[in-house]
């Protein structure tokens, strides 16, 4: 009955690796067994889609539950917002929180290091899991010597090019570095279709033109978000903007930029692999013609912004070792093939190599992946962002200096910065 239910799966998601190759679920041989009967249940909240919710809930919980009669899981959607964040918050302290949370990449070290999350590097086959994910998803988790997440799923942010202007301007291929990519727009009177001034949106940008929020270690901002390379490119990027070589609407959050590229409006614009997985058939073909993505130029080192969702164990969980096995099942191989299915990107390698080989429009952000960098992993980082935008906003609205403003960002994110 096992063997009939995987092979309905994987003819069911028609995976990269074909029907008869790889399934999705591992055969009932190669699944751990509990070794008590007494049920279990697993709340399981999450931010997923409506397309990635029907998989989670059709096939994978379904999956684990005939590999593990005993435990239950019971998942429950939410939103992702600031209100889930402070619900989770709360429960937790009063140890009242879900057992398992998928939760944003930059919200794991204000949990963990705030004693709500239930440190995961404790089980005995924890380096065994990790050695399947990609390597540098994993410091987002760490903190005191222990590691609180494990990455489910990734994406990051690549420079995406309109194919007709680069031609226009007898180029083939992307220039090689972003100075080039700013040099080009103004010869051309091209637009740069930067998206935002949060990090998410405007640090790839930076980053590519030799800039840094902090030093390696996360402790110092002073020196690096207002020293000479950061204020130089965030100088060059202002300067755009008062050409309106940059949508004056990036104060606000940005305009369609999806639309400039595609009618040749802009040059480049940021986005992840959704640009295009939002596609399929023709329409997908049309974008993926119509466009050159690459990474985003690594010239003075990663600048591709790491993002993506981590699993965790609140504080609390009355069933912390069934969450684990329900964890270790949301990563393995062939669960992450499955949901692969609905444009996310796996944190397991080997999914990922299938992910990449079954859709090219994915090897760009496959690519970028190797050479990200993290948003400071601390626990006050919703406050930095915060700090960060207002400033860079102050600073395109002409309010203060690019050196004035971001001298007194790296000042107050100094002061968040310290344990």
């Amino acid at each position: 009955m096992f063997a009939i239910r995987l092979i309905m799966i994987v003819c069911f998601l028609v995976v990269a690796a074909g029907c008869g190759q790889q399934p999705i679920i591992s055969r009932e041989s190669e699944v751990e067994k509990i070794n008590n009967t007494e049920d279990h249940e697993i709340e399981f909240w999450h931010t997923y889609s409506d397309e990635e919710t029907r998989i989670l809930e059709d096939v994978l919980i379904p999956a684990f539950e005939e590999a593990y009669p005993a435990i239950h899981v019971v998942p429950v959607r939410q939103s992702n917002n600031a209100e889930l964040k402070n619900t989770l918050i709360s429960k937790a302290s009063a140890n009242r929180a879900p057992d398992v949370v998928r939760m944003d990449i930059v919200w794991v070290p204000e949990f963990s290091q705030s004693g709500l999350l239930l440190p995961l590097s404790e089980n005995g086959d924890f380096d065994e899991i990790t050695q399947t994910l990609q390597s540098n998803t994993g410091s987002a988790g760490y903190y005191e010597g222990a590691y609180y997440s494990l990455p489910v799923n990734m994406n990051t942010k690549v420079a995406i090019f309109n194919r007709a202007l680069l031609k226009q301007a007898g180029l083939s291929e992307p220039p090689a570095t972003f100075q080039e990519v700013i040099a080009l727009a103004k010869k051309e009177r091209y637009m740069i279709g930067m998206s935002g001034l949060v990090p998410w949106r405007s640090l790839p940008y930076i980053y590519a033109l030799g800039g840094r929020m902090t030093d390696e270690s996360y402790t110092r901002a002073s020196g690096y978000l207002d020293g000479e390379a950061t204020v130089k490119a965030v100088e060059q990027l202002l300067s755009l903007y008062k050409e309106q070589l940059i949508d004056r609407t990036v104060i606000n959050g940005g305009g369609d930029n999806w639309e400039g590229v595609k009618s040749g409006k802009v040059l480049v614009t940021d986005d992840g692999p959704w640009f295009y997985s939002v596609f399929q058939g023709n329409e997908l073909k049309r974008a993926v013609n119509a466009t050159i993505a690459v990474p985003f130029p690594p010239v003075y080192g990663p600048a591709s912004i790491l993002g993506g969702e981590d699993l965790v164990i609140m504080k609390g969980s009355k069933n912390p070792k069934q969450a684990w096995l329900f964890m270790k099942w949301m990563v393995n191989t062939q669960s992450q093939i499955a949901m692969s299915q609905t444009g996310l990107i796996p944190a397991n390698l080997k999914a990922k190599e299938i992910k990449v080989q079954g859709e090219s429009f994915i090897h760009p952000f496959a690519e970028a992946l190797n050479h990200t960098f993290l948003r400071p992993p601390v626990k006050n980082y919703s406050r930095i962002d915060g700090i960060y935008t207002a400033y860079m906003t102050k600073i395109f609205q002409e309010e203060l200096s690019v050196k004035q403003g971001l001298t007194e960002a790296a000042a107050e994110i100094d002061r968040l910065l310290k344990p």
